[in-house]
């Protein structure tokens, strides 16, 4: 990691630099197994380790070693997914990357305009195939899964609002 971005990082002594790293390619190594691009994995890992949750395109190409146009990308990648935001420093030209306390909470919820698409086409296919086909049926029950799964999820999220704010107390408006 460079001295630059260890420095501007309070609450950094007394912190093993290799540990981190470890830690950062283990995360991101479990993240691309579960379906993530490498580098996004990388990058989403290493804001989540640093104590202020932000970073610069220099901070993570530094501490990555990766250069700015992967970061980019990657960035790119993770902003499309709630995963992170994209913030101007003040008086500088610079962006900072953030890793939100509530990524998962918003990475999670944003799935859900997905599954009502599918859920939607879904719909259409049965119609269009006859739900008493062997075709039909198999996109009836698909669709009732996804329904399903898009319940289970809001009723989830309101649990885990709840639970989340008697461990860590009020939390972000979501």
């Amino acid at each position: 990691m460079s001295e630059e971005a260890g420095a501007r990082e309070p609450g950094r002594e007394g912190r093993d630099p290799e540990a981190v790293s470890r830690f950062v390619e283990g995360f991101a190594a479990q993240l691309v197994e579960a379906g993530m691009q490498r580098m996004p994995a990388r990058v989403f890992a290493a804001l989540l380790a640093s104590d202020s949750g932000t970073l610069t395109s220099a901070e993570l190409g530094g501490q990555l070693q990766v250069s700015p146009a992967a970061v980019s990308g990657a960035v790119r990648y993770l902003a499309q997914q709630h995963m992170v935001s994209r913030e101007r420093e003040p008086g500088s030209r610079r962006e900072r990357y953030r890793v939100h306390s509530n990524q998962w909470y918003e990475a999670l919820t944003n799935r859900e305009a997905v599954l009502k698409r599918w859920e939607a086409a879904l719909r259409e296919g049965v119609a269009s195939l006859g739900a008493g086909t062997p075709a039909g049926r198999r996109m009836a029950e698909t669709l009732a899964f996804f329904e399903f799964v898009d319940d289970e999820i809001a009723a989830m999220m309101e649990r885990w609002r709840e639970h989340r704010e008697k461990v860590f107390g009020p939390g972000p408006a979501s």
